[in-house]
């Protein structure tokens, strides 16, 4: 095809996690010059296995993402390049993104979908336990660890997701890192459920052949636990939203409409950074949703007509 020159990409995708990649893999099939930018840091590269993503439930992130790579090698108007942004601006309704080695970039559009970063709590020993007993999301790795001994940390939502996590085991203890503040009715909530609170301040984790042993306080004791539900807020990996233009919400995460469009004519967002539950099925749903998108938006752009796919913004 040759629709324009070889320095300018109809679309760059940056991050090339479940959204980014399934929006590749749409415009590939679309037949659009696509390059994709990663450097391997997924956010659920560690995380044993996938939860709930329907023909893959339990499969390993990275064998996920060495297939859609295969699958993405079919189609030559995609490119992976394994290199980090680093700034980004949008000049005369084009986008320029400056490399981490310092090349440059060009493109009639981007997608943002880099995911964001989990802000995980700074445990002793939870590190090398993080995505699988140690975890922060029970629809993700709830099953696993389901009849066992489990925990929740901290007092974000901590009824909420204590009350949550009940749908997995019956053996439930809260762990608020301190006194707790928790009104009558919350208590009483709890403790319908069956479930202790434990207000110690947590110090850190013990495990055993790879897996959570026991939680530690900071008064000498533990509590002995197969599994620990954490905090986790999402924070942006950097500031190119920001650098490109783009609107954020209160939450932090960049502001777009159902099919990824944000405030800034001509840049999407996928996946993480726009979804308030990140998941991988959704965030593939994003991704391609965004493709079918942007592709509309070329199309019009070339033949001079308005999107058939109808805008969500004034």
């Amino acid at each position: 095809m040759d629709r324009m020159s070889e320095n300018l990409w109809e679309c760059v995708i940056v991050g090339g996690g479940a959204a980014g990649l399934s929006a590749a893999l749409v415009l590939g099939r679309a037949r659009r010059r696509v390059l994709v930018l990663d450097t391997g840091e997924q956010s659920n590269r560690h995380a044993h296995g996938i939860g709930g993503l329907l023909g893959h439930d339990g499969r390993a992130p990275a064998e996920l993402y060495e297939r859609a790579h295969r699958e993405l090698a079919a189609y030559p108007s995609v490119t992976l390049r394994d290199v980090r942004v680093a700034t980004g601006s949008a000049q005369d309704g084009r986008f320029v993104l400056t490399a981490a080695d310092g090349s440059s970039i060009e493109a009639k559009r981007v997608l943002l979908a880099a995911g964001m970063h989990y802000a995980v709590p700074a445990l002793t020993g939870a590190a090398e336990l993080w995505g699988d007993t140690v975890f922060h999301c029970p629809y993700c790795h709830g099953w696993e660890v389901r009849d066992r001994r489990l925990a929740v940390l901290g007092a974000m939502k901590a009824v909420h997701r204590a009350l949550l996590l009940r749908q997995w085991s019956a053996d439930v203890v809260l762990l608020t890192d301190g006194p707790a503040e928790l009104d009558a009715d919350e208590r009483t909530r709890l403790e319908r459920a069956a479930i202790a609170v434990d207000e110690r301040p947590v110090a850190g984790v013990r495990s055993r052949d790879g897996a959570l042993a026991a939680v530690l306080f900071a008064d000498g004791g533990e509590l002995a636990r197969d599994g620990l539900l954490v905090p986790a807020p999402l924070e942006q990996r950097s500031a190119l939203a920001s650098d490109l233009g783009a609107g954020m919400t209160e939450r932090g995460s960049v502001d777009a409409d159902a099919y990824g469009r944000t405030t800034v004519p001509g840049l999407y967002a996928a996946g993480d950074l726009v979804s308030p539950m990140p998941q991988v099925a959704g965030a593939i749903a994003d991704g391609s949703r965004a493709a079918a998108a942007i592709n509309d938006d070329l199309l019009a752009e070339e033949h001079d007509m308005e999107p058939l796919i109808p805008a969500a913004r004034a």
